[in-house]
């Protein structure tokens, strides 16, 4: 993940905080969550404020959360009382480990060249049957965007990534409104994808 990028998140950590901490992901945690086997062990792939984390707490299933910028993982750490690793997508080398993955907002930082690698590693952190939930900015942009690096996806994009990787199958796809305040322009791309088998 470029540097820059986590610079702006250390910088901005506690607006980050405010602005996201409370938003409504109540539709998009039951897809995923409907998918999961009781007490599931989860990963929350760039964590921010820790909302999902805490959340997937409440109903009885494992987590581990894990964040770039040392200032989020020190506000999420806080905010949902368990330890948050600080790390880099890049650095995920667990073995069937996961029932699932969580990368809410998170991996679309990531240039595609890097994504592609870190969907392999993805995959081979999850057991067979795993899971993941992924959301980026719906679109074909690919570069720096409010002092961020974000890849963009469309269904396109999306079935060319996951035709190069070879390792997830697309359970399903859809389109969503920014849920923070005054952002319902902004179209996200939600999606749900299954370790392959024999991967």
């Amino acid at each position: 993940m470029h540097s820059k990028t986590i610079k702006y998140y250390n910088e901005n950590a506690g607006e980050f905080v405010f602005n996201t901490v409370g938003a409504n992901m109540e539709y998009h945690q039951k897809r995923f969550c409907e998918r999961l086997p009781k007490g599931a062990l989860i990963l929350d792939f760039g964590c921010g404020s820790g909302r999902d984390t805490k959340h997937f707490m409440s109903q009885g299933y494992q987590v581990d959360a894990m964040d770039g910028s040392e200032e989020l993982c020190r506000m999420a750490s806080d905010f949902t009382g368990i330890e948050v690793k600080h790390g880099y997508f890049h650095e995920l080398d667990e073995e069937d480990k996961y029932d699932g993955i969580w990368a809410c907002s998170s991996i679309l930082h990531l240039p595609i060249d890097e994504l592609k690698e870190v969907f392999s590693k993805m995959a081979k952190a999850l057991r067979d049957q795993g899971v993941v939930y992924a959301s980026f900015k719906y679109g074909e942009f690919e570069g720096e965007r409010n002092g961020r690096y974000f890849t963009d996806l469309n269904e396109e994009r999306l079935h060319r990534l996951i035709e190069d990787t070879g390792v997830f199958i697309v359970e399903e796809t859809w389109i969503t409104s920014d849920v923070k305040l005054g952002r319902d322009e902004e179209k996200w791309m939600n999606m749900i994808l299954k370790k392959k088998e024999l991967y």
